[in-house]
């Protein structure tokens, strides 16, 4: 790719992006019947599995990028940049642009106080721990095992906490696709497993396509790989979440839509980031720590605000204000803090 022309580089990696997220809907779809068929209800499925499963174009890419980056391949600034600029830009693309997107179509939508407690306070805290391990330009392996170490807390939080309050209705299919493909019995099971192993590597590939493109035209351009990870492979990220939380509402099943959206907030830096720092260290671009994780934190307290003093309630009124709030976050990144480092 290195001889490509800048036009050649960009369909590659555009039809390899395009590729990454139907495989990851497609795995999405294996891991819920996988889910179900453990009864797992919808919320704690929207919060755990189907969060990690939506956000495996960040984590795949965070990995890709650590492995080519510790091997030499991929260069340490450029590559830092590209990954983390796509994790946090998709984050607010899913709070602000597809949770308005989301609310237009379904009119209304209902947060329990519980939930703002239980789920939207930690997506907070996440973003703030990441703006202050990130605050001296590195996360480094100790930070990276923080929010790998907080990411599993997290989750073994959630699921004694669904043991305990799970009831058999929650356990529902958010498609029919989905339910009549579900697996019935082990083997089924262990058969949906090797397909979203195979799709993995799969996109894992995808992924190394998506990320040597954009290494090639951050370095002949002169563009901030972090700005380009925010505006386009942020919101291209975050297109699992969109299609997940649509079916959920199309289906009747909030708990889908509202748990994969405040969830993979959670686990995309968590997990991804995390990850990917226990490899291979990342270098913090500046416009991360002082625009894009302020405002990610600032969105996320705006939004909790409204639920609270609108008893979990989100109307089309609220949708505008979370797509005006998208829009001048795009304006003001692209701006005046369209330089890396």
């Amino acid at each position: 790719m290195q001889n490509w022309s800048i036009f050649e580089v960009a369909v590659v990696g555009l039809i390899s992006l395009v590729l990454l997220i139907l495989s990851a809907n497609y795995a999405v779809k294996k891991l819920i019947g996988i889910a179900s068929y453990f009864k797992l209800s919808s919320t704690f499925m929207g919060m755990t599995v189907l969060s990690i499963a939506t956000s495996l174009p960040e984590i795949t890419s965070h990995f890709t990028a650590s492995v080519k980056i510790l091997g030499g391949t991929l260069d340490y600034q450029t590559g830092s940049a590209i990954v983390l600029g796509a994790n946090i830009g998709s984050d607010v693309v899913q709070q602000t642009l597809i949770m308005g997107i989301v609310i237009l179509i379904a009119g209304t939508m209902y947060f329990r106080r519980y939930f703002l407690w239980k789920s939207m306070i930690p997506m907070i805290g996440t973003t703030i721990i990441c703006l202050i391990l990130g605050w001296d330009g590195n996360y480094s392996r100790i930070d990276g095992a923080i929010l790998l170490g907080l990411f599993l807390a997290y989750t073994y939080y959630l699921y004694i906490d669904e043991r305990k309050h799970y009831k058999e209705e929650d356990n529902q299919f958010q498609s029919d696709e989905v339910a009549e493909d579900a697996p019935t019995n082990g083997r089924e099971v262990l058969r949906d497993v090797l397909i979203t192993a195979v799709l993995l590597v799969f996109i894992i590939g995808c992924a190394t396509l998506v990320l040597s493109g954009t290494e090639i035209i951050v370095n002949r351009t002169g563009v901030g790989g972090s700005l380009i990870g925010v505006i386009t492979l942020g919101l291209a990220s975050a297109l699992p979440e969109l299609t997940t939380a649509l079916a959920g509402i199309r289906h009747k099943e909030a708990g889908i839509s509202l748990g994969t959206l405040v969830g993979s907030n959670i686990t995309n830096p968590l997990l991804a980031i995390g990850g990917g720092a226990l490899i291979s260290t990342y270098a913090v671009p500046r416009p991360l720590v002082m625009w894009d994780l302020p405002w990610e934190t600032l969105t996320g307290i705006i939004l909790w605000v409204i639920l609270w003093f609108n008893n979990g309630k989100l109307g089309k009124k609220s949708a505008i204000y979370l797509l005006v709030i998208y829009f001048v976050y795009i304006l003001f990144r692209s701006l005046y803090f369209n330089a890396d480092f």
